[in-house]
């Protein structure tokens, strides 16, 4: 299988991700398109430059997230950390940072690879064959 490696640091986000996650209509979807009930968190990565995915969206299998009115669209991406599933969320908002990368999982990934602030990672995409 074909892969992308994304190389990044951690930081603290605003905790927007969160409130996001809570909402019941996001977790049903992302429940039922990723397969998992995610924790109510993301981890923030700032990537060296922008996720090139971005601009080539036929190279992954994208997965929408349909919003409720008054709400962005979104959309998610498969990935991996240290082997633990997890899913990439890019939120379509204008001006949102193009090396900046939230990643859901359903567990606290922080908690769970003892990381901190500055930590490097590497976070592992499959592409489409």
């Amino acid at each position: 299988m074909k892969t992308l490696s994304v190389k990044g640091r951690v930081f603290s986000g605003l905790g927007k991700g969160s409130e996001f996650l809570k909402l019941p209509w996001v977790r049903r979807q992302i429940e039922e398109k990723l397969g998992f009930k995610p924790y109510p968190g993301t981890l923030n990565i700032k990537i060296d430059g922008p996720l090139s995915l971005r601009d080539n969206p036929e190279q992954a299998d994208w997965i929408e997230i349909t919003p409720e009115p008054g709400y962005c669209r979104g959309k998610c991406i498969k990935c991996y950390i240290d082997e633990i599933e997890c899913a990439i969320i890019l939120p379509e908002i204008a001006g949102y940072p193009s090396d900046i990368i939230e990643v859901i999982a359903p567990i606290n990934l922080r908690e769970r690879l003892g990381l901190r602030d500055g930590d490097v990672l590497t976070v592992v995409i499959p592409l489409k064959r």
